[in-house]
């Protein structure tokens, strides 16, 4: 025998549309958005993502506390909220089940619900979601059921959170971990050392303007965009992830390979600037919002240097402050980067080329835990999706597997 089948010990299951086992609750009080707060006596719900979308202060009567299954009208969000709060948005759907274990419920709307497209359908197809009933001749015995499912999938739902966390804070640590070694050794706290501005160790090349209706899938001419500098690319890149039309190549400025593409603008501090050493075998175009810095230096060195929080802290000095950062090129030439055994430039490229195969091991060591910690996430999701599915996996009468 299944579990399933030992839970219900023979018990029938009535399959119900979502609305004959909720009431919609008014909400008797509700907040506009820009009241929302990032702290406060009374927590915010909406149809958002977040479980909590902000706080309030404001003299409101909050939904009294209970158990209820919220569901965003307009963005088809589902969650299970225990606790007194605001309503902050039009379209949502606050519903208190009225024959059922509220948490069984949610869990239950989650498997079951199929998202329709739909705007202006959202709720009305929601409402005919099928939910499975066990026992519906014994309210007592069906929700001892209900109720033992529900402890199993809060089990899974604790332990996946868990592992997320402990997964996720492993991935922040090993960045640190990574971060702190590459400042370290580019510190140069030991050995011979100059520390030299950008504009007396090459030149810098500002791109040409390209368009989004310029770009093609294939057979055209690579390009680097500014915002795939800090989006996409690492310390280093050889193959373009963009290509225009071939039809401009001769109006577009180009990175030669061993050149470093700079994003000259950006959202934050941190975007602006960032960089990639071109390590491609042909001259790559670049938009007008970057530059390319020509040098005769290790570039991969040179990019790991634009990585240290001590070029960052330099390079900040020269960012214009505006809505959208921008790179001032005039004070970047200025901020300096460390050239080891400046007087003897054959053993300057070979302490650039040994601290690069240092830092490679560990950017690549990092990048690889970046990939699969993430994946070992979403398989622990699945996992635990499968046994919610395995829990809620109540035969469908003919007529109800149609709907």
């Amino acid at each position: 025998m299944s579990f399933m089948d030992k839970l219900l010990n023979g018990a029938p299951v009535e399959w119900k549309p979502l609305g004959e086992l909720i009431k919609t609750i008014t909400a008797p009080s509700k907040v506009k958005r820009d009241a929302y707060r990032d702290t406060g006596k009374l927590p915010i719900v909406d149809q958002g993502v977040e479980y909590i979308a902000g706080y309030t202060d404001e003299n409101l009567t909050p939904i009294e506390t209970g158990k209820y299954v919220i569901f965003g009208d307009h963005s088809e969000h589902i969650k299970y909220v225990d606790f007194p709060f605001i309503q902050g948005a039009d379209g949502l759907k606050v519903l208190r089940p009225i024959s059922a274990n509220a948490k069984y419920v949610y869990y239950a709307f989650q498997n079951f619900y199929k998202k329709e497209l739909s705007y202006k359908r959202h709720w009305s197809t929601a409402r005919e979601t099928p939910i499975p009933v066990p026992c519906p001749s014994n309210q007592t015995k069906s929700l001892e059921i209900q109720a033992e499912i529900v402890r199993i999938l809060d089990t899974f739902t604790e332990l996946t959170a868990e592992l997320t966390a402990e997964l996720t804070a492993e991935l922040t640590a090993r960045k640190k971990q990574y971060n702190y070694y590459r400042d370290h050794l580019l510190s140069f706290e030991d050995g011979e050392v100059e520390w030299k501005p950008l504009g007396e160790l090459g030149e810098f090349i500002r791109g040409k303007r390209f368009t989004k209706r310029d770009y093609v899938d294939h057979d055209g001419i690579d390009v680097i965009h500014y915002g795939e500098i800090y989006t996409h690319y690492g310390v280093s890149a050889e193959r373009a992830l963009s290509q225009v039309r071939s039809e401009l190549a001769d109006s577009l400025s180009y990175a030669h390979p061993e050149d470093v593409v700079i994003a000259g603008v950006g959202e934050t501090v941190e975007d602006v600037g960032k960089a990639v050493a071109w390590l491609g075998n042909k001259n790559v175009a670049i938009h007008d919002d970057s530059y390319a810095f020509r040098h005769s230096l290790n570039p991969k060195f040179v990019s790991y240097c634009m990585q240290t929080e001590t070029f960052i802290s330099e390079k900040a000095k020269h960012v214009s402050r505006g809505k959208v950062k921008r790179l001032l090129m005039d004070g970047m030439s200025k901020v300096r980067i460390p050239i080891p055994h400046p007087n003897n430039p054959k053993k300057s490229i070979a302490e650039q080329n040994r601290i690069v195969n240092i830092l490679d091991k560990f950017d690549a060591l990092t990048n690889s835990i970046s990939e699969d910690l993430p994946s070992e996430i979403e398989l622990r999701q699945q996992q635990y999706e499968y046994y919610r599915d395995l829990l809620l996996s109540f035969q469908k009468p003919v007529k109800v597997a149609e709907v």
